[in-house]
Formats: C-alpha cells, sequence, structure tokens
C-alpha cells in the first residue's frame, strides 16, 4: 500500500480532530479514557504532528515521523506529547484554557532525503537537519509563519533546534530531508476543520 499524507474525508478530518480534543480532556482529567470518540481511518501515513494553540500562544507541538497504518492511534499519542512539550513545561495547559484552545493536525508524508537542500519549496516542504547525534525539525508553515526563504529555514533548523552551526546544512556531512504536510484546525475551539493547508 502506497504512503498517503492527506486525510481527504472532511468527515475523517472532525474526527481526527475530536479524538486530539477528547484525548487533552482525558489527560487533564475532565473525560473518562473510556469515554473518547472511535473511527477508523484507512491508509497508511507518514506520521503525524499535533499543535496546541490558547489564543495566538503555542502550549505545544510534538509528533513523530514513524510510519502508520493507525493515524487515529498516531493522533492519540501525539496529542499526549504535546500536552508535555518540554518548552512549557513551567506552563502546562490546564482545564482554564480549554476555552481558547484551538488544536491543529498535521498528516505528514515519508521523509525524502536531498542532495539539494535549497530545492525545497517554502510553503510546501518541511524540513529535518541530522547529523551524528544532533537534530531538529521545522514544519512547512513556520518558513512562511516567519517570512523565511530557503536559506533561512535552513539555517535557523540547523541553529535553533537542531543545536548546529547555522550554515551546517551546506555540508555534505548534514543530511537534510524534506517531507509535506496536510494540515487542518479547529476553526473554533471544538469547532470543525478547516479548508487544508500545505
Amino acid at each position: 500500500m502506497s504512503t498517503l499524507f492527506r486525510v481527504e474525508s472532511a468527515q475523517d478530518r472532525r474526527a481526527l480532530l475530536q479524538i486530539a480534543r477528547a484525548t487533552v480532556e482525558v489527560e487533564l482529567g475532565l473525560r473518562a479514557a473510556t469515554n473518547i470518540p472511535q473511527c477508523q481511518i484507512a491508509g497508511t501515513y507518514g506520521g503525524a504532528f499535533v499543535t496546541l494553540w490558547v489564543g495566538r500562544r503555542l502550549r505545544g507541538c510534538i509528533g513523530s515521523f514513524a510510519q502508520t497504518d493507525d493515524i487515529v492511534e498516531s493522533v492519540r499519542e501525539v496529542t499526549r506529547s504535546s500536552l508535555s512539550d518540554p518548552r512549557f513545561v513551567f506552563h502546562p495547559i490546564t482545564s482554564v484554557d480549554l476555552p481558547k484552545l484551538n488544536i491543529e493536525i498535521s498528516v505528514l508524508s515519508d521523509l525524502a532525503p536531498t542532495g539539494d537542500p535549497l530545492s525545497l519549496v517554502v510553503g510546501e516542504h518541511g524540513i529535518v537537519v541530522r547529523r551524528g547525534s544532533r537534530s531538529g525539525c521545522f514544519l512547512p508553515k513556520v518558513a512562511t509563519d516567519h517570512g523565511w526563504s530557503a536559506e533561512e529555514f535552513l539555517s535557523q533548523c540547523c541553529a535553533s533546534k537542531a543545536g548546529l552551526s547555522a550554515d551546517a546544512w551546506r555540508d555534505p556531512a548534514t543530511q537534510v530531508l524534506l517531507f509535506t504536510a496536510d494540515v487542518f484546525s479547529e476553526e473554533l475551539p471544538g469547532g470543525s476543520a478547516k479548508a487544508p493547508r500545505v
């Protein structure tokens, strides 16, 4: 079966968002673990990220690049991880945040190594940089949100995410991998899925 990175059905998108929100409520002790919506979504996907926003403030973003044939369980797992994002350990999401919480899901393609990092298309490609034990990644929208060029995108990922020198991506010893993402989010807390943004 070929790997997918889009969730084509609006119903499936809504279901994944409902499952992510229910998972947050379970982790906050506001819902029984046995009361999470159930659904099955066919296909093998390249992985998933869940991003948590409270108002306009980022409050968690964790994901997995592990290929999965159970995207529902993957979304549950990365939602739980996003609530424990170490960047926000001193300011975790609580029940007080729920009315303003907005959940965004990114369903990923497989990672594709590239020998020409500057071939990436800003806004379309996300990146992973790896060298030795160090690695970092950016989702595609990070570049457009910051107005970065391809070179700035690569340099920022090396320096701020992987702990490498800003120009490490130019070194053949640094592996650069590209991926794409199908991104959808709640229009309002508890709302329906937006049109896809890739």
